[in-house]
């Protein structure tokens, strides 16, 4: 009789039961399996088989529920990418310096560089104007002049936000401008008695926070363009303010000068106070950052050296998790990816952090000031690059390199 044919290889098998075998395999597997032939190394490096894998790592573009925010982007390569960020691996370097006419503070709000990144451009505060600079090809470094120069203060800009081709700026002469990016359209007005510390602009309002301890609601509709919907008595200097996704509340961050909370949630139709967050915050606390994940997760950070994670919906009188600043310096500025990694810039010696939620302990960090002496007042991060703003100059951390 005739001999048995030799059987099937396993990758012989229909499409569809070979990617539910392998997603099955560890990254390591999925690794070993791409050596094994063309098929299979096509196979192996399908989206659908990393992105299980991607959501459990490091920075790699994906948040806690699942929405990818880095599409476009192969998420095998964001896995590999992501070990870097884990073990610290990257290539650094200085690529923006400006002169320091002094040492800046929270209480001395002069050249406190604050920035932003869209897609193929970061946005940055220098003195008076935001200046937009063109990423080059590789990510690292800038074009040598800004693409757009956006003015309008009389005195530095503290801080901005850059929301749906908008920037919004609050500045040293307590005023308010918001800019259009892709056209000439500028508009003005004043906020504030005093410096405009911090500012967010979602769903066509503007919440600002102010050194004469008040924070406020503007209008941005038709007609009624820079009109003042509430004034809210802080009873104490605003370093900080950040609207809800749900655009229904607003937090602010305050500097904990008197007996009350310096993290309280606002009503943003009524400007009443909804709720304080926490309860033990010692006399000079102030919280200098705040950053929404979710409409129910918060995180903060400022002069008392703790980053802190809240969860509105199971406790306002006590932060669900803590890390702390293992240098005993004001944390500044924080950001987080939305799933696992934080990242935190210090008052001293440029120190930047990178903390796994998973763990207690600082995972990484980076010291881009020495033997000089400076904050780190603004980071921004994509899934390949950090980029920290100082006061004197723009460093960035590529973590693609190898």
């Amino acid at each position: 009789s005739r001999a048995a044919s030799p059987p099937s290889p396993l990758w012989a098998l229909p499409e569809e039961l070979l990617l539910l075998i392998c997603s099955y395999l560890d990254a390591q597997a999925l690794g070993r399996l791409a050596q094994v032939c063309r098929r299979l190394r096509f196979l192996s490096s399908r989206d659908l088989l990393w992105r299980r894998i991607a959501r459990g790592c490091l920075n790699s573009g994906f948040t806690q529920l699942g929405t990818d925010l880095a599409a476009g982007i192969p998420v095998k390569e964001r896995v590999k990418v992501s070990q870097n960020w884990r073990h610290g691996r990257c290539r650094r370097e200085t690529v923006l310096k400006w002169k320091c006419k002094q040492v800046a503070s929270f209480s001395s709000p002069f050249l406190m560089p604050w920035m932003e990144l869209d897609g193929e451009y970061l946005y940055l505060s220098q003195a008076e104007n935001i200046q937009a600079y063109h990423l080059c090809a590789e990510g690292t470094g800038l074009q040598h002049h800004p693409q757009a120069i956006f003015s309008g203060h009389q005195e530095d800009v503290c801080r901005f936000v850059l929301v749906n081709s908008h920037i919004v700026s609050g500045g040293g002469d307590g005023s308010i401008v918001l800019h259009k990016i892709h056209g000439s359209y500028s508009v003005k007005f004043s906020a504030h008695e005093q410096e405009v510390n911090c500012v967010d602009f979602q769903g066509g309002l503007i919440v600002s926070g102010s050194r004469d301890r008040t924070a406020k609601v503007w209008s941005l509709s038709a007609g009624r363009v820079g009109q003042c919907l509430h004034t809210v008595q802080t009873e104490d200097r605003v370093w900080s303010i950040a609207i809800s996704p749900l655009l229904s509340s607003f937090v602010t961050g305050t500097a904990c000068c008197g007996h009350t909370s310096p993290l309280r949630i606002w009503d943003l139709e009524s400007g009443q106070l909804l709720t304080c967050l926490g309860t033990d915050f010692h006399r000079g606390a102030g919280v200098l950052d705040v950053f929404y994940e979710t409409p129910s997760l918060l995180l903060s950070c400022g002069y008392d050296t703790y980053i802190r994670y809240w969860d509105i919906r199971t406790s306002t009188r006590k932060c669900v998790q803590e890390w702390e600043e293992p240098h005993d310096s004001a944390l500044y500025c924080i950001r987080s990816d939305k799933n696992h990694m934080i990242a935190s810039g210090s008052s001293y010696y440029g120190v930047v952090r990178l903390w796994d939620k998973r763990q207690t302990r600082c995972l990484q960090s980076f010291h881009l000031s020495s033997p000089t002496s400076s904050p780190v007042y603004c980071l921004r991060f994509s899934t390949t690059h950090l980029y920290a703003a100082l006061a004197s100059a723009l460093h960035v951390l590529d973590f693609t390199a190898s």
